[in-house]
């Protein structure tokens, strides 16, 4: 990949503006011989595909199946195994808490488990965001702290919240809670040296705590806890790049990310038709644009074959409203994919498309996995992208003599 002292000598600023459209999840395997790429009804995705370069991206490298910090971070321009961001970080800035530099951070889910202890759940079904903030708010009033350490707890959506711990002597090297399967008990956080010691306790201690105080409130019986964390240091891509970025998401996992970049939180409500509504009104402020669609991974995860179709359809019919903002470089491809018969992140690479007007000439007719395999771009790592889209742009001075 291309140094970020390489970057900042190079990238120049000017008026042309880049659109990235990252559908979550969105590759897939085939079910009974087709992905939802290639049973949905996309005439809009497949005409630009005819008149652009496609290709497949590898998220962080071959055969890894990255989280979605990792996944997203090399669409922005940054290197995911120098830049190893913690979930909890992503999801505290997502709903705009003020981490402190000492703060500790893990992202967590309701959860279910049965009287054997094991998990049967990951996400407690998905529960209503309404219900959430009630819970949060009842252990919010049990739980205020563990060996003089703060304990904070904000909701998010569904069945995400966020845990914050405030005090002196925390370290992040400990590991997490949550299994990341259904069918075996939650792990218990261990210290991976001598410094996250406390830190480990703190965190078996809240669960322990939280456990007899959910019995009422099934099916979120439990909490798992991951991407435990604390702020990093890392460059805004207005400093790397020269652009001036703005997000549009809609989960605050993906507003924290963006906002750790440097990106412009930009308010939208809680649908796609929205998301592309907020891309028009905002559209003469920025040059750089993140959109970000997360029922194609979150679908993915639950197997939903037929509702993942249905939202890259509803996608489809959005694309002509960006089209005729007339961007200048338009991409849309996937951070990770997330196949639903394997309701899980994968390593398999991701369908890949970048619009402009100085494309050559390609071989996909469709925008799907197998067609994208065809395209000019080949197979290169999602770190990349960020240099086609500013060379697209003009962005980029030539580099040497």
């Amino acid at each position: 990949m291309v140094s970020e002292e390489i970057y900042r000598e190079l990238s120049v600023k000017n008026e042309k503006k880049i659109v990235l459209l990252v559908m979550d999840g969105v590759g897939d395997l085939p079910v009974n011989g087709k992905t939802p790429l290639e049973v949905a009804k996309t005439p809009n995705l497949d005409a630009l595909a005819k008149k652009s370069i496609t290709g497949l991206t590898y998220s962080v490298s071959m055969g890894i199946s990255p989280g979605s910090g990792p996944a997203h971070i090399p669409l922005f321009g940054y290197d995911p195994f120098k830049y190893d961001i913690g979930r909890g970080v992503l999801e505290a800035l997502g709903i705009d808490f003020e981490l402190g530099k000492k703060d500790i951070a893990a992202r967590a889910n309701f959860a279910t488990i049965d009287k054997k202890g094991i998990i049967t759940d990951r996400r407690a079904g998905r529960i209503h965001t309404e219900k959430n903030k009630k819970i949060c708010a009842f252990l919010s009033s049990k739980i205020k702290t563990i060996e003089g350490v703060k304990v904070i707890i904000r909701s998010g959506k569904e069945h995400r919240f966020v845990v914050i711990f405030r005090g002196d002597s925390l370290f992040d090297c400990v590991t997490d809670t949550d299994p990341q399967q259904i069918g075996l008990r939650p792990k218990v956080s261990s210290s991976l040296d001598s410094n996250g010691q406390k830190t480990a306790r703190i965190v078996n201690r809240f669960v322990e705590m939280a456990l007899p105080l959910l019995k009422d409130y099934m099916p979120s019986n439990f909490v798992l806890l991951r991407g435990i964390s604390r702020y990093p240091d890392i460059p805004s891509m207005e400093k790397l790049f020269k652009l001036v970025p703005a997000a549009i998401a809609t989960y605050p996992m993906y507003k924290g990310l963006a906002k750790l970049v440097g990106m412009q939180i930009l308010k939208t409500g809680s649908d796609i038709t929205s998301e592309f509504k907020t891309l028009k009104e905002n559209w003469s402020k920025f040059d750089f644009f993140f959109i970000h669609i997360k029922k194609t991974d979150s679908y993915g995860e639950d197997g939903s074959f037929d509702k993942k179709v249905s939202v890259i359809e509803e996608v489809d019919k959005h694309i002509p409203q960006i089209l005729d903002l007339k961007p200048d470089c338009f991409v849309i491809t996937g951070d990770h994919s997330t196949p639903c018969k394997m309701k899980s992140h994968s390593w398999h690479p991701n369908p890949f498309l970048l619009h402009s007007p100085f494309v050559r000439k390609d071989l996909a007719i469709s925008f799907t996995e197998l067609e994208c395999a065809k395209g000019v771009l080949g197979r290169f790592g999602a770190v990349n992208a960020i240099s086609l889209m500013l060379a697209h742009t003009l962005k980029l001075k030539k580099y040497g003599a």
